[in-house]
């Protein structure tokens, strides 16, 4: 596919110079707002299974609550001697108090990296909205090239920073 090559007639148009400068800055901004988005979906991953691991790790609490709870409704219907059955049923109430306390601090924490994760979330959204603005900024002012036409670096322009707007949307998020 042949290049796109700048003959001396059009190196001596200063519009052609502002646009190619332009090109080049809409591609810049295109670069640190495309590193953002990946940056921020990496985020969002590891957010995500940090809160899965919460919750695994709070439904075998609350499995050994359970366990705990189905114990002592077996000790106390099959038990025929109170004093011996004092201590193992003190033990296992114990123990599934703990169970139950463990198990609200860790949905606490399961339920915070839900939120944050629902927050990395959007940031990327942003970014990706944004990138895709800046794409099509650096293809419409790329097309000047081809066309000499103004209409596609005001376009160009106009989606660009609509797509830089949306990163820096995405940062002060």
């Amino acid at each position: 596919m042949p290049e796109i090559e700048v003959t001396p007639e059009h190196a001596a148009d200063p519009a052609t110079r502002r646009v190619g400068v332009l090109v080049g800055v809409v591609g810049i901004l295109l670069s640190v707002v495309t590193i953002a988005s990946h940056r921020a979906h990496t985020q969002a991953v590891i957010h995500r299974t940090e809160s899965n691991d919460a919750w695994a790790y709070y439904q075998a609490k609350k499995n050994r609550e359970y366990t705990s709870e189905v114990t002592l409704t077996l000790l106390r219907s099959l038990g025929s001697d109170p004093a011996k059955m004092e201590a193992p049923v003190q033990k296992l109430e114990a123990a599934r108090a703990k169970y139950t306390a463990d198990a609200e601090k860790i949905q606490d924490d399961a339920r915070a990296k839900d939120d944050e994760t629902k927050v990395e979330e959007r940031r990327a959204m942003r970014f990706d909205i944004g990138e895709g603005f800046l794409e099509l900024g650096l293809v419409l002012c790329s097309l000047y090239f081809l066309a000499r036409n103004n209409f596609f670096p005001v376009f160009g322009v106009t989606a660009a920073v609509a797509g830089a707007a949306m990163g820096i949307w995405g940062f002060l998020l």
